[in-house]
């Protein structure tokens, strides 16, 4: 069976909806997990509201400010120079659940935060609490706020409709992205 992203995420994070994965699992298991992948990645294809989109877009631009790591576009070409480089999210392979246990948890020893407000501290991020991070030396940096668990699908909702995947930022998906021909577009005209 070829790995897809999703069946990969759901191996790397341990978790095919509710069950854990273990090393060496048997040929049933193998069938399985193919149909617990299979049942991942169909939410990956689900309508996405355009209210949603629009929700998550104001995210992603004021209560996360991932602009500010990731460029308003998602490019990798941060806002803030004083902010830690964050990946461009429109060429690196995602998949939404990795997305969302990303946006959730952070990545410990990066400088990705940890959006939901109690992630280290019972386990529910890849097992670990924060006296672990800190036995590991593994700084966690401060996120600008906490989002709720609604507010981190509003934010994959847009992600993955407007950057995730979409490659390099162009005219037409910057005004797009602005609801308009707004300045920053123009000057990709040129």
């Amino acid at each position: 069976m070829p790995r897809s992203g999703t069946s990969q995420g759901i191996v790397r994070a341990g978790i095919v909806r509710g069950g854990l994965v273990r090393a060496g699992i048997a040929r049933a298991g193998l069938a399985a997990l193919a149909v617990a992948a299979a049942v991942a990645s169909s939410s990956v294809a689900f309508a996405q509201s355009a209210d949603d989109i629009a929700a998550g877009r104001q995210l992603f631009l004021q209560k996360g400010n991932c602009q500010a790591c990731h460029g308003w576009a998602g490019d990798g070409r941060k806002m803030d120079s004083q902010m830690p480089d964050g990946a461009n999210l429109r060429e690196i392979p995602l998949d939404r659940e990795v997305l969302i246990k990303t946006v959730k948890c952070g990545r410990p020893g990066t400088g990705m935060p940890a959006f939901d407000r109690l992630a280290y501290s019972d386990g529910r991020c890849f097992g670990l609490k924060l006296s672990d991070l800190r036995a590991r030396g593994l700084e966690m940096p401060d996120a600008p706020a906490t989002l709720a668990a609604n507010e981190v699908e509003r934010l994959a909702d847009f992600l993955f409709a407007k950057v995730v995947g979409k490659g390099p930022i162009d005219h037409a998906a910057c005004v797009d992205f602005w609801g308009s021909d707004v300045e920053t577009c123009k000057e990709l005209k040129k």
